[in-house]
């Protein structure tokens, strides 16, 4: 066991006043030097590599006391983060995506040669580092550097590594500066892979079926919003970019399946908003045999498992408010909460009532249905922070959802607010055909009327096939940059997209 050299503090490098031009041409000189000398500054492969985080698990310091560790040897590759010298001693910061590291290259060890090109290294260089452990004089793991190879010459400055990026508009357009210096913008996206694998296996370990069904549709059903369009040269013919896949699933229940989802890309041509990104990602699914209680049941518990599984409670903090996400949730009807937040019963008041009620928000042509639900997203959904079901929703707003057998003016729907958000929406799907004939018929006349800007399409596909019979079966779609958004106290649909929709930047001319 060797004696550790002496040790730099962890401050970051610091560059100094030069241009970024004339980093960039220093760089890219270091570059053309290295080929001169033979060596590859873009290497194939560096084979063989552990993971920082495992290198730090797999020792503790005090056990094995200060000083390199010649039995334990390791390769881990990174980029350069700091950079500090001392003659005859370099320290690099090397960080993975699991952690980082301090590497301690010494002349005395390396030779002349190689440690001159551990020197001219750059902060956001990649690297490749071999050697063994040691343990600093502060009580830290190391890795004493035996081999040191470039595996990729960063041309350009990276951001500040230290400090991160708090301009919102580069974070957003350029994610990869963002994610190479933010490191909650790392653990967002990391807990966004974690979501996404939690929520598979609660579906599979429970014997459903995940189903792929097309993101180009000849007709954009299951949803009542504006497409974008798109044409087929072969074929042509437009077709739509999906909004939903409610109507391809519930043709799979027709053929024999029962408990169904599908993850997926879904498309709106629609504005843009902290709540609102025309691409988003949604999970659609089907319970075969329930009605619309038992998909709320089974969509509480699932959002609390996955929660717990990846954030180890069920319990988050947003905007300085506790949600639990703990099942059961809470059931309202919209009717008695608009009624207890505005004294209004949307039964007894007229048409103009309840439009001076909507206030600027109400639309010419609007009627009771579009009205009702404008003042749920007005007057009802921002009071509910904790997880709640607003049920009894207009049925003119739901065409696939079956009418409540107590009220002809609501159907069994639901949408599922969390932190003032809509999370997930679903209701018992209808199965009668001739029933869901008349509610597409009925589409058309709202539209016709003005009342529906974007009607659900007729899909006499989808009649026809419920002609062959479709069992009981409720569907729900749950939407996962919201539910990621509260989970991880993100502002805005941006901070949990990796590469969200952005506005044309202008450059000045």
């Amino acid at each position: 066991m060797s004696e550790a050299p002496p040790e730099a503090e962890s401050a970051p490098d610091t560059t100094g006043d030069r241009s970024a031009a004339a980093s960039e041409a220093q760089r890219r000189a270091k570059v053309e030097r290295l080929r001169a000398a033979g060596i590859n500054p873009y290497p194939h492969s560096f084979e063989g590599r552990t993971k920082i985080e495992a290198v730090l698990a797999a020792h503790d310091p005090a056990e094995l006391g200060e000083g390199e560790h010649e039995q334990f040897s390791y390769r881990v590759m990174g980029r350069v983060t700091g950079k500090r010298g001392h003659g005859k001693v370099v320290f690099l910061d090397v960080r993975d995506i699991t952690g980082q590291v301090q590497a301690v290259a010494r002349r005395d060890t390396l030779g002349e040669e190689v440690f001159e090109r551990v020197e001219d290294l750059d902060i956001g260089d990649l690297v490749g580092i071999e050697g063994p452990v040691y343990v600093t004089r502060r009580g830290q793991l190391a890795i004493g550097v035996r081999e040191c190879t470039l595996l990729a010459k960063a041309l350009l400055d990276p951001p500040d590594l230290f400090h991160g990026i708090s301009d919102p508009e580069l974070r957003y357009r350029q994610r990869e500066l963002d994610l190479m210096a933010n490191a909650d913008s790392r653990e967002i996206f990391k807990k966004r892979a974690k979501l996404t694998a939690a929520i598979r296996q609660h579906m599979n370990e429970r014997g459903w079926v995940e189903l792929e069904t097309p993101v180009l549709q000849r007709l954009t059903g299951g949803a009542a919003a504006r497409p974008f369009v798109t044409h087929h040269n072969a074929l042509d013919r437009d077709l739509f970019l999906r909004t939903a896949t409610e109507l391809y699933l519930k043709r799979a229940i027709v053929g024999g399946f029962e408990d169904v989802y599908e993850f997926g890309k879904f498309f709106r041509n629609e504005g843009m908003s902290p709540q609102h990104n025309p691409e988003f990602t949604m999970l659609e699914m089907f319970v075969g045999g329930a009605d619309w209680n038992g998909v709320m049941e089974f969509v509480e518990v699932l959002v609390a498992t996955v929660v717990e599984v990846v954030m180890g409670t069920t319990v988050v903090e947003r905007d300085g408010q506790t949600i639990d996400f703990a099942a059961p949730w809470p059931r309202v009807i919209v009717r008695d909460e608009i009624l207890r937040e505005s004294g209004v019963d949307i039964y007894e008041a007229s048409r103009g009532e309840l439009a001076e009620l909507a206030g600027e928000d109400a639309e010419e042509n609007d009627d009771w249905a579009a009205l009702v639900d404008t003042l749920q997203g007005k007057l009802v959904e921002p009071k509910l922070i904790q997880p709640t079901y607003i049920t009894a929703l207009p049925i003119d707003i739901w065409p696939l959802v079956k009418v409540h057998p107590d009220d002809p003016k609501v159907c069994e729907a639901f949408d599922g607010i969390v932190a003032g958000m809509e999370i997930t929406g679903g209701g018992t799907d209808i199965n009668d055909p001739v029933e869901q004939r008349e509610r597409f018929i009925g589409q058309r006349e709202r539209q016709e009327s003005g009342a529906e800007e974007d009607p659900h399409p007729h899909d006499e596909e989808f009649v026809r096939a419920l002609e062959y019979g479709m069992p009981p079966a409720s569907g729900v779609g749950l939407g996962i940059d919201r539910l990621l958004m509260i989970m991880t106290g993100a502002k805005t649909l941006r901070d949990v997209i990796i590469y969200p929709a952005m506005r044309e930047l202008k450059l000045p001319s």
